[in-house]
C-alpha cells in the first residue's frame, strides 16, 4: 500500500478520496489554486500545497508543476479524481518517468477510450451493441450528407475527443446538416484542440444507463451494478439512480457482460464506467469514463462496495476484494446533484458566497460536499455545493428520504437546483419512472410550476434561519435578497 498519495483535484471529490485513504491509513497531500485558499480540502488533508495561481493551466492543469509536488513531499501515488486531468494520458507517463503511482488506468485505456470513433470501431469488433453510423471522421460534406441518409435522418454530429455534450447538435433535415457540422468541428477544436467530428443516428428519446466496473492487475474485471443517469440538461446529468427502474436481471446480465467485454478490450485496470443508451429493449454503446465517475456513490449505497478504496488498492497491485458473484444489489439510491445555478433561468450559473447552510442527515442520507458557512464558491470551476444521496429499501422509500432530505437542506446566498429536485420528487412522470435523456425540456411547464411553488414556500424559512445560524442583519438581507428573486419570477410569468 502507498505511504502518501497527492490528490490532484479539489472540493467534494478531493475530500472523498482523502477519507478512503484515511481508513487505509495513508497520508494525503491536497494542491489548491489561489482560489482555493479556504476551500475545505485543504484543511482535510494531511498537508496542502499551493500552486500559486487561479490559472488552470498554471494550477490543476500544470502537469510539471504536480510531479514537483509530488516530488517535494513524497507522494508515492497521485489520485486525479474526475475532471481536470483524470482522463490525459501525459499525466500517466509522467508518474512513470518519476517513479510515481497513478491510480487509474493505463495510457493505452485512456487514448483508446477517449476517441469515441477508435472506441466504437473496438465495440463493433467484439460484437457491443453500437449506434448506426460513421466509423470514421468526416472529411467531405457531400459524402456526409450520403452517409446521413444511408443512416436516416433524424442524426447527430458528435465530436470524437472529449465529453459533456459539447458541440453536439440534432440535425432533423438534409439542408441543416452543413452548418451543424462546421459548427460542430469549430467548437471541439477550440475546446478539445481536435476538430474531428462524426455522424450517428439520433436515438429519440434514449434513457442513459452504465455500468460500473472494477479491473485489477491479476486479470479479474468484473461490473458493480448499473445506473440511471437520464435525467439531463445541456447533455449533463443533474441527478442518478442506482440500479435503473427498467432494469431486469437478464438485461442486467447482458449489459453487464457487454460492459466487462469493453473494459477487456483496452485492458483495463481501475474503476471506470461503461456507458450506453436505452430505446426499445435494445442498447447502445455510448462511450466508456475511464475514471471515476461523480455519481459513484450511488453505487456503493447499493452494493456495499468502496469503489474509491477498490481503485486505491489495485494501483498499488492488489487484487480486487469482490468476485462477480459478490456483486449483490440491495434496495434503490438516488443522488441529487446540489449546484450553484438557477432552475427558473435555464440553470445559469450564480456563484457566490455562502451565507446561511444547514445539511441534512438521518437514516439513508450521505452528503459529499467541500463547503460550509460563509464559504465563496470560485466563479472559475464547476458549480457544484454538494451531492446529496439517500437509500432507502425500494425506489419509492428512496424518492421519500430523498423528499425529506431535501426538504431539510438550507442553502442560503446563492439559488440552488434544491427547488428543481423537490419540484423532479413530486413529477408523476419521475415517480412512474418515465424517464429518458430529453426528461426535462418534455416536462418543463409542469416542473416550472412546482419550482416556482418551491421557491414561495421557502421564503417562509426566513425565520427558522434566525433561529438557527443566521445573525438578525443577515436575516434582513436575505429577506431582500428572496423578495427580488420572488420579483423576477413575478415579472417572468407576466412576459410568458
Amino acid at each position: 500500500m502507498f505511504d502518501k498519495v497527492l490528490i490532484a483535484n479539489r472540493g467534494e471529490i478531493a475530500i472523498r478520496v482523502m477519507r478512503a485513504c484515511r481508513e487505509l491509513d495513508v497520508n494525503t497531500v491536497a494542491i489548491y489554486s489561489d482560489a482555493d485558499k479556504t476551500g475545505l480540502f485543504t484543511k482535510y488533508a494531511d498537508e496542502a500545497v499551493p500552486l500559486n495561481s487561479s490559472i488552470l493551466s498554471q494550477s490543476y492543469l500544470d502537469i510539471d508543476k504536480i510531479i514537483d509536488i509530488a516530488l517535494d513531499t513524497g507522494a508515492d501515488a497521485i489520485h486525479p479524481g474526475y475532471g481536470f486531468l483524470s482522463e490525459n494520458p501525459v499525466l500517466g507517463n509522467k508518474c512513470d518517468e518519476n517513479n510515481i503511482t497513478l491510480i487509474g488506468p493505463r495510457e493505452n485505456a485512456i487514448q483508446a477510450m477517449g476517441d469515441k470513433i477508435t472506441s466504437k470501431q473496438l465495440m463493433e469488433k467484439i460484437g457491443v451493441p453500437t449506434v448506426p453510423g460513421d466509423k470514421e471522421g468526416i472529411t467531405d460534406i457531400e459524402e456526409a450528407k450520403k452517409r446521413a441518409k444511408e443512416i436516416g435522418f433524424p442524426v447527430i454530429i458528435k465530436s470524437s475527443a472529449g465529453g459533456g455534450g459539447i458541440g453536439m447538435r440534432v440535425v432533423y433535415e438534409e439542408d441543416e446538416l452543413a452548418r451543424a457540422i462546421e459548427s460542430t468541428q469549430n467548437l471541439a477544436q477550440a475546446t478539445f484542440g481536435d476538430g474531428t467530428v462524426y455522424i450517428e443516428k439520433y436515438i429519440e428519446k434514449p434513457r442513459h444507463i452504465e455500468f460500473q466496473v472494477l479491473a485489477d492487475n491479476h486479470g479479474n474485471t468484473i461490473h458493480v451494478c448499473d445506473r440511471e443517469c437520464s435525467i439531463q440538461r445541456r447533455h449533463q446529468k443533474l441527478i442518478e439512480e442506482a440500479p435503473s427502474p427498467i432494469m431486469t436481471e437478464e438485461l442486467r446480465q447482458r449489459m453487464g457482460e457487454s460492459a466487462i467485454k469493453a473494459a477487456k478490450s483496452v485492458d483495463y485496470n481501475s474503476a471506470g464506467t461503461v456507458e450506453f443508451m436505452y430505446s426499445n429493449g435494445e442498447y447502445y454503446f455510448l462511450e466508456m469514463n475511464t475514471r471515476i465517475q461523480v455519481e459513484h456513490p450511488i453505487t456503493e449505497a447499493i452494493t456495499g462496495v468502496d469503489l474509491v478504496k477498490q481503485q486505491i488498492k489495485v494501483a498499488s497491485g492488489e487484487k480486487l476484494d469482490y468476485s462477480q458473484d459478490d456483486i449483490k444489489v440491495n434496495g434503490h439510491a438516488i443522488e441529487c446533484r446540489i449546484n450553484a445555478e438557477d432552475p427558473l433561468h435555464d440553470f445559469n450559473p450564480n456563484p457566490g458566497r455562502i451565507v446561511g447552510y444547514r445539511s441534512p442527515g438521518g437514516i439513508g442520507v450521505r452528503m459529499d460536499s467541500g463547503v460550509y458557512n460563509g464559504y465563496t464558491i470560485p466563479s472559475i470551476y464547476d458549480s457544484m455545493i454538494a451531492k446529496l444521496i439517500v437509500h432507502g429499501n425500494n425506489r419509492d422509500e428512496a424518492i421519500a428520504r430523498m423528499k425529506r432530505a431535501l426538504n431539510e437542506y438550507i442553502v442560503v446566498g446563492v439559488p440552488t437546483t434544491i427547488p428543481f429536485h423537490k419540484a423532479l420528487m413530486l413529477n408523476e412522470n419521475f415517480k412512474n419512472a418515465n424517464l429518458h435523456t430529453g426528461f426535462i425540456e418534455e416536462n418543463k411547464l409542469d416542473l416550472r410550476a412546482d419550482i416556482e411553488r418551491v421557491v414561495k414556500e421557502d421564503e417562509d424559512r426566513i425565520a427558522e434561519l434566525k433561529a438557527t445560524f443566521l445573525p438578525s442583519k443577515k436575516v434582513a438581507a436575505i429577506a431582500t435578497s428572496v423578495n427580488t428573486y420572488m420579483k423576477r419570477i413575478t415579472e417572468d410569468q407576466k412576459s410568458n
